[in-house]
């Protein structure tokens, strides 16, 4: 659609999503961000949606939020200018990070402050070898928001994550993956090919497997032993009473490779 801010294109299982700002390195305004979320959220609800890429327009991922627009909020109700931290990015974030479906982040160009969240946020990564990665909120006098102080600390460890929060300095991708943030680094070219790729992949997966992968692995941090080994017993008797499970484990006694269709 001419003007949106987000695009959605639909490839199969895949919900290909795009932040189309490239004039401003997809920095994230009111529109963006409020046109992200609905997108995300009728993905999260549309059951033929089995992977989601998310990327950003013309070589760059995510500037962060819009910092001119951010300024005038702040001359215009200071009050308010930091609602959208709630109202907006917790909402995007908890979407990513919770849908019942993988989500692939391609990872291009500039990936600062909240745009460095949103990747974090996504299952998987794939880097382009030439992105600019940091955290880049203490560099304006703010802290992290997005979920970014519980992603990178999980991903990098509390020492690392200080460093990268309090200096505000950039970082390559190489370093992001010898740091602990899982990512596949290509060359710049290779970005959207490979990531398309690994989206599709996932999107031929076990779907409910997926998903209650990622609800298991984001609750761990809060539960004791005892506490895992229930839920993962939920899980597998939940994921047992499945048409893939059944399908799949004859495909194992047959010797075929399974195709999964999601349910």
């Amino acid at each position: 659609m001419s003007g949106a801010a987000v695009l959605v294109e639909r490839d199969g299982a895949v919900a290909a999503v795009t932040l189309n700002r490239p004039e401003r390195r997809n920095a994230l305004d009111a529109k963006t961000k409020l046109e992200l979320r609905h997108a995300l959220e009728e993905i999260a609800a549309d059951a033929s949606v089995r992977a989601v890429l998310l990327s950003g327009a013309g070589g760059a991922f995510c500037a962060g939020q819009d910092l001119a627009e951010h300024a005038a909020a702040l001359r215009d109700d200071p009050g308010h200018a930091f609602d959208t931290v709630e109202e907006d990015y917790a909402p995007i974030v908890r979407l990513l990070a919770t849908m019942a479906k993988p989500v692939v982040a391609a990872v291009g160009g500039t990936c600062v402050g909240a745009g460095l969240a949103l990747a974090l946020a996504c299952d998987l990564r794939v880097f382009a070898e030439n992105a600019v990665l940091g955290t880049a909120f203490c560099s304006i006098g703010l802290t992290c928001d997005s979920g970014l102080s519980a992603t990178l600390t999980r991903s990098v460890g509390e020492s690392r994550a200080r460093e990268l929060v309090l200096l505000a300095e950039t970082f390559t991708p190489r370093q992001a993956v010898e740091w602990g943030i899982a990512g596949r680094v290509v060359p710049p070219e290779e970005l959207a090919t490979t990531a398309r790729e690994l989206a599709g992949r996932l999107a031929a997966g076990p779907t409910a497997a997926y998903a209650e992968s990622k609800r298991l692995i984001a609750d761990a941090w809060g539960r004791d032993l005892g506490a895992t080994l229930a839920a993962e017993a939920r899980a597998q008797a939940r994921l047992g009473r499945t048409a893939d499970h059944a399908a799949a484990v004859e495909a194992f006694l047959n010797k075929r490779r399974p195709a999964f269709e999601g349910r």
